[in-house]
């Protein structure tokens, strides 16, 4: 049992369960976190309901899915197998089935040896280690030998419905015709192309890495530069009005325009708002004016498009459950996250990388401007992009900063670590954050001009310590 025990530490994370298989995540661990989570989901639901179990594309997800699927209905909750899905049609179908809650069997954009479990509860809300996941880990911690199965089981496609949902959030139909490149990372995007954007009037498709193999051409992280290459030399190639690469879950979909420029994602919040502003309009249930949601790492052009349409703009902590509880919070209709991820009031304020796709050729679609032209008035300002730093006295340090910027600032806010804005007074402001698990500092900075982000940064980043390798 101590060794169990010591596994089980190993494999939950603060978000999700993720680990590398089959040592320490096995499928005897996973029937015991399945049971783990039915039956949380059984006494939280009433000692009844159904759980919505789905995998990604990854060789060890099979045989993980359906360990955790054995744990689930031994708690005596049923199960709703969709088979192999990206993690965004859990969003969809756990509401869609008035679930009690969802899992996926994935382990998003890491490397191939790894497995994990997204878990959430009813109206697909995330299930993290404040709000379950720690109490599933108890419970599946305390499992020797699982009770015979009561739940029941059924296998259900849902593709149908869920292209429909997806290809909701396009509102029209193309007014041009519009090539699309897209790099599947060998990943969930496969099927997600095939089932929901195929066969869209006036889309002509160009896709790479499009088979399932346990051989991948690269690894599905479309945050690592090298990974976008394939993307940028496509479009380049082709003549692509827009490009797209998938990460391995297909929950995050990142955008390269017609010039093989990757598009920054506070920059594509900036540029989509207007849409999801006039579609919240449409809508009689929706608050007036509405709430758009924002990484308070992005640039102040997003800040000042939301106003200028009207939107109140809420900044949010980083991370996909602090995005996702800020949207719900405010009743939000759309927010953008610079790790790709963007959120969706219709899509149980959950992330979709189809979702963004969808919208993003909508938009383009029905306007006679390139890409590059469209996103180029969001560009304006000079970034520094994330930079890490080695450093092991990370409060003392943001102290030092808050106190050394204090008489320039007109705010200073403590959302995430320390921001400083001195946008009115110096023209820049900065936030520096601290790595929850290692000793790191995180800056991401804006200015007015490239002259003042230079003498910024010359000036901070000795105080900060020294650039972590990578950077």
């Amino acid at each position: 049992m101590p060794a169990a025990t010591d596994n089980f530490s190993k494999v939950f994370k603060a978000y999700d369960v993720r680990a590398v298989y089959p040592d320490p995540l096995n499928e005897e661990l996973g029937k015991k976190i399945g049971y783990g989570v039915g039956k949380f989901m059984f006494d939280n639901n009433g000692g009844k309901g159904t759980v919505v179990v789905s995998r990604d594309h990854r060789p060890a997800a099979p045989s993980m899915a359906e360990a955790l699927i054995k744990g689930i209905r031994a708690a005596g909750m049923d199960v709703v197998d969709l088979g192999r899905c990206d993690t965004s049609m859990q969003y969809f179908a756990v509401p869609h089935f008035d679930a009690a809650g969802g899992v996926q069997c994935t382990a998003s954009h890491n490397p191939i040896k790894y497995i994990g479990y997204k878990v959430s509860g009813p109206g697909a809300r995330p299930i993290g280690r404040d709000t379950g996941l720690a109490e599933i880990q108890k419970i599946a911690e305390g499992v020797d030998k699982l009770p015979q199965a009561t739940g029941g089981y059924e296998q259900k496609d849902i593709w149908d419905d869920y292209r429909k949902h997806i290809l909701g959030f396009m509102t029209k139909e193309l007014g041009r015709p519009i090539k699309l490149y897209v790099d599947c990372c060998n990943g969930m995007g496969t099927t997600l192309l095939e089932k929901v954007f195929k066969g869209v009037p006036n889309l002509e498709i160009t896709a790479i890495n499009d088979t399932y193999t346990d051989d991948w051409a690269h690894e599905p992280n479309p945050l690592v530069a090298e990974n976008m290459i394939p993307t940028v030399e496509g479009v380049r190639k082709t003549g692509a009005d827009l490009g797209a690469c998938f990460d391995g879950d297909a929950d995050r979909c990142m955008l390269v325009d017609d010039q093989g420029n990757a598009c920054g994602c506070d920059h594509l919040t900036a540029w989509l708002a207007a849409h999801f502003v006039a579609q919240s309009a449409t809508d009689p249930a929706a608050e007036t004016p509405t709430t758009i949601v924002y990484d308070l790492r992005s640039s102040k052009a997003v800040e000042e498009t939301i106003k200028q349409l009207g939107a109140k703009p809420a900044m949010s902590k980083v991370g996909h459950v602090n995005m996702k509880a800020l949207l719900r919070e405010t009743g939000g209709v759309f927010g953008g996250e610079l790790s790709g991820h963007f959120y969706f009031r219709n899509n149980s304020y959950a992330d979709s990388g189809a979702i963004t796709l969808a919208a993003a050729l909508s938009v383009l679609g029905q306007s006679d401007q390139k890409l590059s032209e469209l996103i180029a008035p969001f560009r304006k300002y000079p970034q520094s992009g994330e930079i890490n730093f080695e450093n092991e006295d990370k409060q003392g340090t943001m102290d030092m900063l808050e106190g050394k910027f204090k008489a320039d600032a007109t705010e200073i806010l403590h959302l995430d670590g320390v921001s400083i804005d001195c946008w009115d007074t110096k023209g820049y402001w900065f936030n520096v954050r601290a790595s929850n698990t290692e000793p790191l500092l995180r800056l991401n900075a804006e200015a007015k001009d490239q002259a003042t982000l230079d003498e910024l940064l010359e000036t901070i980043k000795p105080k900060l310590g020294k650039v972590a390798e990578g950077h």
